[in-house]
C-alpha cells in the first residue's frame, strides 16, 4: 500500500491533535485536583466541583526550557453562600500557583 503525501500529513496532524487533547486532560485533572484540595485544607467548599480553563500561553521554565503555562479559574465558598473564584496556573506538568481571592 502506498502513503501519498497528503494522507501522511493528515495522519501526523491527527496524532498531534490527539497528543494535545491528551495533554490538555491530564493538565485540567493535576489542576482539579489542586484546587480541591486547596478548598479542603482552607476550609472552603469547591463549587460546581471542576476548574474551567482560562487560557495559556508559552513561558520558559526553571530549566529554560519552553513549556505551556496554562490557568484555569474555580468557584469557591468559604460560608455556603458567598461564591469566589480562585485560580490554578500549571507550567508544563507542575502547579506554578494557587490563589484564592
Amino acid at each position: 500500500m502506498e502513503l501519498s503525501w497528503s494522507l501522511l500529513a493528515l495522519l501526523i496532524g491527527l496524532v498531534g491533535v490527539a497528543w494535545a487533547w491528551h495533554a490538555n486532560l491530564g493538565a485540567r485533572e493535576r489542576a482539579n485536583v489542586a484546587a480541591l484540595e486547596t478548598c479542603q485544607r482552607t476550609g472552603a467548599q469547591l463549587l460546581d466541583g471542576t476548574v474551567a480553563f482560562r487560557g495559556f500561553r508559552p513561558a520558559r521554565g526553571s530549566d529554560g526550557r519552553l513549556r505551556l503555562r496554562r490557568t484555569y479559574v474555580f468557584d469557591y465558598s468559604q460560608d455556603g453562600v458567598t461564591r469566589r473564584q480562585g485560580f490554578v496556573i500549571l507550567l508544563g506538568h507542575s502547579l506554578e500557583s494557587i490563589g484564592l481571592e
